[in-house]
C-alpha cells in the first residue's frame, strides 16, 4: 500500500471549502494533454455562474490564477515540478482525492518564488491581494535555480532554498521509489512530509497535504510560544534589575519591602522606592508613585529613582532635591498631565557611638509631595499616622520656578525601637466590601494594629496585611502597590 514517508498523517478527509482557479475533487478523470489550456475554470457552486460547467486545468507555469469567490476556501497548492507529465499525474491524483484543492504550477524555484512572494506596495494598490498558498509540493528532482550551487550535493538543495525563501509555508516533497531515505532526510531538514512518486493516490495526497498544513501550524505556534517565553524572560530579567538594592550597610536597620505592579504579567509598575546611607551616617528613604499604569510610567519611575539616588550622593536633600527631581520629571514625562507623588524621609544619626546609641534620640525630616504619610508603629501603642499638614503638591503639578511648589520638612521624633511603614496609595484605595467604601489611611492603621497584636513582625506583618487588604477588596488590587517597613534594630542590616 502506498504510504506517506512520515506515517503520522491523520486519516483521509476532505479539505474544507471550494476553489477558484483550478478546481479538483469535483470533476474526475479528465483527459489532459499538457500543462496549459484555454478552458476557463469551473465557478464555485454558490456563485452566480454555477450553471456553467468546464473541465479542470492546470494554469500555465508562473501565470496568474483565476480570481475565486470571496467565500471559497480551497487549499491553494503550489506544485514545483519541471516535468509536465508528472504535473498531470499530480493533478489527476488531486482530482481523485475528493478534496477541494486549487493547484498552481511552477517549473522551478524562480517561478515559484514569484508566486510565493507577497505583492509589492505599488501592486497592492487598486487590487485585492492574492491569497497565500496553503502548501507547496516540491519534486526534489526539479531544478533548484541556485545562484551559487554547491559542489557537495546532498540532493536537498532545492528544499533548502525553498525553506529560505518561504520559511512559513508547509512543504511536502516528492521522491522516486528509490528515494525513501532522501525523503526522510528532507523531513529532517524542515519539510513536513514526503511522498513516493508514482505510488501516491488521491486520498493519500490529500492526507499528506492536510497533515503538512496542520504540522506546520503546530510548529509555528510552538515557535511563537517559545519566542514569547524568551521575550518574557528577558523582560523579567530587565525589570528585576531595575528594582533597587538598598545601600544601608552599617545603618543597623531592618528593611522589608514588597512590590506588586498592577499590570498583569509585569514585574515593574509606576511605583518606585529606594534607601541609601551616606558617609555621614544619614539614612535617606524614598517611596513614590507615578500616575498611570503603563510601561511609560514604569520607565519614568525608574528614571526618578535613579535620579533621586544620584542627587542624594551628590549632597542634595530637602526641597533642593525635590525641586531638581521635578525638573527631571518635567523633561522625562511624555505628557504635561503626568505627575508623581512622593514621600521622603531623612533620618539623622543619633548622638554618641556604639550599638547602645543606635535608635536613641533619633530625629527624622519628613517631606511629602502629595503622598500618604507613613505609619509610626510603636511597641506600646497602635499605629500612628505621621502629620501631613506640611505636605506639598505632587511633583509636576505646579511650577517650582515661581515658588508655587514648596515642600517644607516636618520634624519627627523617633522613639527607641521605632518602626516606620511607608506605602503607596494602591494599598489604601482598595474597596471594603461590595460598596464604594475605600480602606483609607485610618482603615490601614487599624488593620496593621490588629496584625501587630497577633504577634506578626517584619515580612509576615507586611504579607498578612497585603493579603487582608486584597481579601477586603474581593480580589487582587488593580493599582501598583509598594510597601516599605523600616525598623531600628541594634544589629547589622536585615533585608526582607
Amino acid at each position: 500500500m502506498p504510504a506517506t514517508g512520515d506515517g503520522r498523517a491523520p486519516g483521509a478527509a476532505d479539505l474544507a471549502g471550494a476553489h477558484d482557479g483550478a478546481p479538483v475533487g469535483h470533476a474526475r478523470n479528465h483527459a489532459m494533454t499538457g500543462p496549459a489550456t484555454a478552458t476557463p475554470p469551473i465557478p464555485h457552486p454558490r456563485s452566480r455562474a454555477a450553471h456553467a460547467s468546464h473541465p479542470s486545468h492546470i494554469p500555465e507555469p508562473g501565470g496568474p490564477a483565476a480570481d475565486g469567490p470571496a467565500d471559497g476556501t480551497p487549499l491553494r497548492l503550489l506544485v514545483i515540478e519541471d516535468d509536465a507529465s508528472d504535473a498531470q499525474l499530480i493533478k489527476a491524483a488531486a482530482a481523485d482525492s475528493g478534496a477541494s484543492i486549487e493547484i498552481h504550477w511552477a517549473r522551478g524555484l524562480d517561478q515559484a518564488t514569484e508566486l510565493l512572494a507577497p505583492p509589492t506596495p505599488w501592486a497592492r494598490r487598486g487590487r485585492s491581494r492574492t491569497p497565500e498558498f496553503g502548501c507547496v509540493l516540491l519534486d526534489l528532482a526539479a531544478p533548484a535555480d541556485l545562484p551559487h550551487p554547491s559542489d557537495s550535493s546532498d540532493g536537498l538543495e532545492g528544499l533548502h532554498e525553498l525553506l529560505r525563501r518561504a520559511p512559513h509555508t508547509p512543504v511536502v516533497v516528492l521522491t522516486d521509489a528509490a528515494g525513501a531515505e532522501l525523503g526522510a532526510a528532507a523531513v529532517a531538514a524542515g519539510a513536513q512530509d514526503f511522498l513516493l512518486k508514482h505510488e501516491t493516490d488521491g486520498p493519500l495526497l490529500a492526507r499528506a497535504l492536510r497533515y503538512a498544513v496542520e504540522r506546520k501550524r503546530a510548529d509555528e505556534s510552538q515557535r511563537r510560544l517559545v519566542e514569547a517565553e524568551l521575550r518574557g524572560q528577558e523582560n523579567a530579567r530587565l525589570q528585576r534589575h531595575l528594582l533597587p538594592t538598598p545601600l544601608l550597610d552599617g545603618a543597623g536597620l531592618s528593611f522589608t519591602r514588597r512590590y506588586r505592579p498592577g499590570r498583569r504579567r509585569a514585574l515593574l509598575g509606576g511605583d518606585f522606592y529606594d534607601a541609601v546611607r551616606t558617609d555621614d551616617g544619614t539614612v535617606h528613604v524614598v517611596i513614590g508613585d507615578v500616575c498611570g499604569h503603563g510601561p511609560d510610567e514604569a520607565a519614568l519611575g525608574v528614571a526618578l529613582r535613579i535620579a533621586w539616588r544620584t542627587l542624594v550622593f551628590a549632597g542634595l536633600t530637602g526641597e533642593a532635591l525635590l525641586t531638581t527631581l521635578q525638573h527631571v520629571l518635567e523633561h522625562e514625562r511624555r505628557s504635561d498631565e503626568i505627575f508623581a507623588t512622593l514621600c521622603m524621609l531623612v533620618i539623622e544619626p543619633a548622638a554618641g557611638s556604639g550599638p547602645d546609641a543606635l535608635g536613641a534620640g533619633e530625629r527624622a525630616r519628613l517631606y511629602l509631595a502629595g503622598h500618604p504619610a507613613p505609619l509610626l508603629l510603636g511597641r506600646d501603642h497602635g499605629p500612628i499616622t505621621l502629620p501631613a499638614d506640611l505636605a506639598g503638591p505632587a511633583l509636576g503639578l505646579l511650577p517650582c520656578h515661581d515658588g508655587q511648589a514648596a515642600w517644607p520638612a516636618h520634624e519627627v521624633e523617633l522613639p527607641a525601637g521605632w518602626r516606620l511603614l511607608l506605602y503607596t496609595d494602591g494599598l489604601i484605595e482598595g474597596r471594603v466590601g461590595a460598596g464604594s467604601r475605600r480602606l483609607g489611611q485610618d482603615g490601614l492603621a487599624d488593620l496593621i494594629g490588629d496584625h501587630q497584636a497577633a504577634g506578626l513582625t517584619r515580612g509576615r506583618l507586611v504579607d498578612s496585611a497585603i493579603a487582608e487588604v486584597e481579601e477586603l477588596n474581593g480580589g487582587a488590587l488593580t493599582d501598583d502597590v509598594a510597601v516599605l517597613l523600616l525598623e531600628r534594630n541594634p544589629v547589622q542590616l536585615i533585608l526582607g
